[in-house]
């Protein structure tokens, strides 16, 4: 007897099922199905909280609509964007389909999961994941990847309240590494819907934004702006993270783009020199001081890729944070000589 399976968010199926319908492994997280052209991913937030984390989940909405995090293979070590990882990363070029799927609740009699199917995703193409610390399954901190997906175009994704990420029970920080290294943007694939339906039950008034190239390259120019700045750091002999903060009761974590610990000084970096970016950056930089550890005498700066006009220095200015861009020759405005208020 043949298994079939058609995709419609809301489905709820198991592992075994979808491996006979479209030929994949039952095992891993991340399940490529070949011969299909699809990559399962099966997100589990309680596996996370076996190791004291979680960073699977719907997260807030943003500018470019719904999102959800889902953590990357790899139990123990630095998980790398090769292998089962890779397969994400190249689904697109590949033109394979993303599948996500959340556990829901055990098969009655046995140990499977079973598997609520949330919808067809593609991975955001602005910036595919983002790297935090964890422990590993041996309880020792390493880089995580969690990937950041969007709903496919066309598809009216499943999800309930229940699946949005969970709140952090304490606040605390770990100190990490700042993000240099931006993924290469990838394509908004097309939706085949060979074999993936829609169902009116679940209809919403969401919407995947249509994310324009013009801001991939601004994010672009933020990791490569931080990663020249921090090259200029060490080599006058400075050390530098960055940190990721979780605080009680809110989802999701704080992560600072840069921190010269010799200087104590904090930096937000920007790809662009606008107002409104400026703005956005004193806001973060606001927000971030507040729970960085041994606030005294800590500085704040903005880091832009060219200088503003002279309104927003002064708007700078008045709130006490300094101004930092880059030249030809290196960045004007460091050494930072002001005193923190």
């Amino acid at each position: 007897m043949t298994t079939t399976v058609d995709l419609v968010p809301g489905l709820v199926t198991t592992r075994e099922a979808i491996a006979a319908t479209y030929g994949c492994g039952t095992f891993q997280g991340i399940e490529p199905a070949v011969e299909a052209g699809m990559v399962f991913v099966y997100s589990d937030p309680s596996a996370g909280e076996e190791y004291g984390y979680t960073f699977d989940g719907r997260a807030e909405d943003d500018e470019f609509g719904p999102l959800y995090l889902y953590t990357g293979a790899g139990a123990n070590g630095h998980q790398k964007p090769s292998g089962r990882n890779g397969s994400l990363l190249t689904a697109a070029d590949k033109g394979r389909e993303i599948h996500l799927f959340v556990a829901h609740g055990k098969v009655a009699g046995s140990g499977a999961m079973r598997q609520r199917y949330i919808g067809q995703m593609v991975l955001d193409p602005i910036k595919q994941y983002d790297v935090r610390r964890g422990p590993g399954k041996d309880g020792v901190m390493r880089d995580v990847l969690v990937f950041r997906f969007r709903p496919a175009p066309g598809t009216t994704p499943a999800w309930t309240e229940a699946d949005r990420l969970p709140a952090a029970p304490a606040s605390d920080y770990e100190i990490t590494e700042p993000a240099m290294d931006v993924p290469e943007p990838v394509a908004l694939p097309a939706q085949s819907g060979a074999k993936v339906k829609d169902t009116e039950q679940h209809n919403t008034t969401e919407t995947t934004a249509d994310i324009p190239a013009g801001q991939r390259k601004v994010l672009r120019r933020e990791g490569e702006l931080v990663k020249a700045f921090v090259a200029h750091l060490a080599a006058a002999g400075h050390k530098t993270h960055s940190f990721q903060i979780t605080i009680k009761g809110e989802p999701g974590a704080l992560t600072p783009d840069l921190y010269d610990a010799t200087d104590h000084a904090l930096y937000e970096a920007k790809g662009q020199t606008t107002r409104a970016n400026i703005r956005m950056a004193i806001g973060q930089l606001a927000d971030y001081r507040r729970h960085i550890p041994n606030k005294e005498g800590l500085r704040v700066a903005v880091l832009l890729p060219g200088e503003p006009t002279a309104d927003v220095q002064d708007l700078l200015a008045a709130e006490g944070v300094a101004l930092v861009y880059q030249t030809e020759d290196g960045f004007f405005g460091w050494p930072i000589a002001f005193n923190a208020s």
